[in-house]
């Protein structure tokens, strides 16, 4: 079941990029609402952790109201993301990884000079996004530090999370770079498949009580290594 989800979900954003590339509008807006709940499935499937199939849920939302190109939508959309951002970082703190993240404090400090730098820059030009991108924009930079506290494949999903919004951020701001919507969304679905798998396949490892009821005596597992 978790494979074929898998598969379902890459040819899901497979036809999804096609469609951006043909412009087929119709298939656009069929496959994008697939994307996160496919991932969401994925993970709790494979018993992976509610908070982060809980934000994969809250990011479908985002995505159907971002289809919708009136601003009441973009902010609506942008609720939703952050509070997927709310989950996310919520699961990785819980895991523990405040501590691993003091080892390698020169990437958060410089994920922060990054937000700030990047905040600055789009400052004038967002007009009246400002603020509420700003405070977006500070929970996408936490998950992107958290994540990277809790592994290197959720690490990359948090990078590539950061990245695919920040071009979404510098075409609001009409900076008139040549930002394409395959590359915005290839990121995207490439960051939450990262950090959907990352944080299942460690999860469903080192669920408490795991290791000892499978060193129980007269226990068999069946399945094999599950």
């Amino acid at each position: 079941m978790s494979r074929n989800l898998l598969v379902a979900f890459a040819a899901c954003s497979a036809l999804h990029l096609i469609a951006l590339v043909a412009d087929v509008t119709a298939l656009e807006w069929a496959t994008k609402p697939m994307l996160a709940p496919l991932l969401a499935c994925h993970v709790m499937v494979r018993r992976g952790p509610r908070l982060v199939a809980a934000g994969l849920l809250l990011s479908a939302a985002g995505d159907v109201a971002l289809m919708f190109p009136d601003t009441a939508a973009f902010v609506i959309g942008m609720g939703c993301f952050a509070s997927a951002h709310v989950c996310y970082v919520t699961f990785f703190v819980r895991r523990g990884v405040a501590q691993r993240l003091r080892r390698q404090w020169p990437i958060p400090l410089g994920y922060a000079a990054l937000w700030g730098t990047l905040v600055l820059l789009l400052w004038t030009d967002l007009k009246s996004l400002r603020v509420p991108v700003a405070i977006y924009s500070m929970l996408l930079t936490a998950t992107a530090i958290a994540s990277l506290g809790f592994g290197l494949r959720t690490g990359a999903g948090g990078a590539l999370f950061f990245l695919s919004d920040t071009l979404i951020a510098f075409r609001l701001a009409g900076t008139g770079l040549p930002l394409s919507d395959v590359g915005i969304m290839g990121t995207y679905i490439a960051a939450q498949f990262l950090i959907a798998s990352g944080s299942s396949a460690t999860a469903s490892t080192a669920r408490p009580g795991a290791r000892l009821r499978a060193a129980a005596p007269g226990r068999s597992r069946p399945g094999g290594a599950r």
